[in-house]
């Protein structure tokens, strides 16, 4: 049972990392078509972690480092706790056309790049028919 529940979590967790990757290669672009270019790696980690342009990805990094401390935990997983990370993840995946933060931002990375797309929809599968807003 415990390999089941750890291969679930493994597997959002590793189509989160996707679309976290696809939203940051987005982002950068229209940060360098915006501001210019990023003159470096270590330029672009400094901009990541600390720019307000790229303020709002922190939530979904968060959700991946908690995901991966559950996986890491010395305490065998609980369904219960691989659900709560789920329910998480559907309450950070909505969009919003009209809001503000994450919602907004993530419509508008939808809206533009069809790799943001197509990493959503992974996830989304992951994620299942279960209620939720994704």
């Amino acid at each position: 049972m415990t390999a089941a529940i750890q291969q679930r979590l493994q597997q959002l967790r590793d189509g989160l990392l996707a679309l976290h990757k696809a939203l940051v290669d987005s982002e950068r672009v229209s940060y360098e078509q915006t501001i210019g270019t990023i003159p470096s790696p270590s330029q672009f980690l400094q901009l990541l972690t600390s720019d307000p342009w790229f303020a709002w990805l922190h939530p979904m990094s968060q959700l991946i480092v908690a995901m991966d401390e559950t996986l890491g935990a010395k305490e065998p997983l609980t369904g219960a706790a691989v659900d709560a990370l789920f329910s998480q993840t559907r309450l950070l995946l909505v969009v919003s056309e009209a809001g503000a933060g994450f919602p907004r931002h993530y419509f508008e990375a939808l809206q533009r790049d069809p790799d943001v797309v197509l990493a959503h929809a992974e996830v989304a599968k992951l994620l299942g028919s279960r209620p939720g807003p994704v």
